[in-house]
């Protein structure tokens, strides 16, 4: 695995430098070979970088043939020597989100030559795809451009008005501006997704759709999404990034995307050299250092190039999503079965996620003993839904309900009183007492009313930005291991939907789905008891702490 193991071995080393997202790649590429869920096939990696190297020229400012970095063929080797059993290639969307200046185009496009004269796919379509023309034509036009200086390659197509054609597979290769109205009739074996992040909301997730969908009968076809970070929000860099981190972070099902992100890790640090490394590899090759302390120097005395240059050069988009916890995080947190009697005659707070009434709802009880923090939430749904729910979400929330997680609450809609009295229940049978009970403020308000009239004190959680410390401060929790969820398989999932959106230049985050189709309900429940229990920390703190009460823990 000469070119994996020797990108590998420069980052050892420290002769390359890279963030956090490349070494995760790294390490799930490692894994899926060690567990065979694919293979390396060393001579179809050979044979591409040796194609680009030896047919492949630069296009702008100079005309040599290019010779491709180590991460270059670290990603070359990734796109096309990962294969399945039968020899097919195993990753069939591919993202490269790295900073500006470092060649993407000009990779992408010796990519799309490869594939051109070497893929043998009959009928090919080999798409550049962007929002306008004129975006659409710069790797189309490098690929092109690079053709045209090879006579040997250049005698074998055809370049036509809109696109170059190539007879021996009839092949086709054409650059392409979005248009909703005209999305049928393609077949596309490779499309690249040109600067993605700069794709508009709404139009820019329907362009990538009709594309992914549209692939047929295609045996191994590629999506390549090429991008530096953009301003733009809930749109299709959002999409990708989502999906992006949680395959790294091991919190997907998804097999068959394989992300390269180049960020740095320390926002802090974005002035550094030697961090900015992590999301620009070609530093010194492409682009010097020269320049990059002058952009710099601009980035210093003013706030508009500061946010430019941490959005192009850091890699770092401002209001910025990405998953929170890894499956590692996640499984840390699981065990035996909590039993809520071990706890009896102890102090809690509580947090409530009432969410519509026709879909999940959550309530949790903390308790913190000998510094431990454990977890118990519970889940409702309308009895009538369960099973529309099952096959919407693919949770099998029925064999949830038999482990005791999940309750049946009226039929079309769900009872609050069903969540008032479970908390009633945990105090009257085991003398648990929640001191305090979070609540979404835009809860309904006889919920409250209920809750307060049964001697439950409550305090509303104001969602949002404000909710940044307590995210770190259970993220560090769980990192140091004190936090205990049991065997709540359906907790689990909701903590592995999380995602978190930066949303200022400080470090503040709120909390969102990492897919608008799943469920955080369960998480929110617990950030909002985190967060009553650290805003009434220090008058309720002697009795949270339950220091004189062991319990059977």
């Amino acid at each position: 695995m000469r070119y994996l193991d020797e990108y590998k071995a420069r980052i050892e080393e420290g002769t390359d430098v890279v963030g956090k997202w490349v070494k995760k790649n790294i390490a799930m590429v490692e894994n899926g070979l060690a567990n065979g869920d694919f293979y390396y096939d060393e001579a179809r990696a050979d044979r591409a970088i040796r194609f680009i190297e030896h047919f492949c020229h630069h296009y702008e400012g100079r005309t040599d043939l290019i010779t491709l970095e180590p991460w270059q063929k670290y990603f070359v080797a990734c796109m096309f020597g990962l294969v399945d059993k039968d020899g097919t290639r195993h990753f069939r969307e591919l993202v490269l989100i790295i900073a500006r200046k470092q060649g993407k185009s000009l990779l992408a496009a010796a990519i799309q030559v490869y594939i051109l004269f070497c893929d043998r796919e009959p009928g090919m379509q080999i798409y550049n795809l962007a929002p306008k023309l004129k975006q659409s034509k710069i790797i189309f036009q490098g690929a092109f451009n690079m053709i045209d200086q090879v006579p040997s390659l250049s005698k074998r197509v055809r370049k036509r008005r809109d696109d170059v054609y190539y007879p021996k597979t009839k092949g086709v290769m054409a650059p392409l501006a979005f248009n909703g109205k005209k999305s049928d009739g393609f077949n596309p074996h490779f499309c690249t997704f040109d600067e993605f992040a700069a794709w508009e909301g709404e139009q820019g997730l329907k362009m990538a759709e009709v594309m992914l969908s549209a692939v047929g009968a295609r045996r191994q076809p590629i999506f390549l999404y090429t991008s530096t970070a953009n301003y733009i929000d809930n749109g299709l860099y959002d999409e990708i990034m989502n999906r992006s981190t949680a395959v790294l972070q091991g919190t997907s099902d998804e097999t068959r995307l394989l992300p390269f992100i180049y960020a740095i890790d320390d926002e802090n640090k974005w002035d550094d050299i030697e961090e900015l490394r992590k999301a620009m590899p070609n530093l010194g090759v492409s682009v010097t250092e020269k320049f990059l302390e002058d952009e710099i120097a601009k980035a210093h005395g003013s706030p508009v190039h500061k946010s430019e240059f941490l959005t192009k050069y850091c890699n770092i988009k401002q209001n910025a999503v990405s998953a929170w916890l890894s499956k590692k995080d996640i499984l840390s947190m699981t065990g035996d079965p909590l039993h809520i009697e071990d706890f009896a005659h102890m102090y809690g707070v509580g947090g409530v996620d009432l969410s519509q009434t026709t879909d999940l709802t959550a309530a949790t009880i903390l308790i913190r003993v000998d510094g431990q923090d454990y977890i118990f939430t519970h889940f409702w749904l309308p009895a009538n839904r369960i099973k529309e729910a099952e096959e919407r979400d693919m949770i099998p929330y029925t064999r949830f309900m038999q482990l005791g997680y999940l309750s049946p609450s009226g039929e079309n809609y769900v009872q609050y009183s069903d969540v008032t009295q479970w908390f009633l229940d945990i105090r009257k049978k085991y003398k648990i007492h929640c001191l305090i009970v979070g609540y979404d403020r835009y809860s309904a308000q006889y919920f409250v009313d209920e809750m307060n009239k049964y001697g439950f004190e409550t305090d509303d959680v104001i969602q949002g930005t404000n909710l940044t410390p307590v995210i770190y401060e259970f993220e560090g929790l769980v990192k140091d291991g004190i936090v205990h969820t049991g065997s709540n398989g359906l907790l689990q999932t909701h903590f592995s939907s999380v995602a978190i959106q930066k949303v200022a230049e400080d470090n503040r985050v709120r909390m969102r789905k990492i897919d608008e189709r799943k469920h955080i309900d369960g998480a929110a429940s617990v950030i909002d008891a985190y967060t009553v229990r650290q805003k009434w920390y220090d008058k309720y703190k002697y009795r949270l702490e339950n220091k004189s009460k062991k319990g059977g823990v």
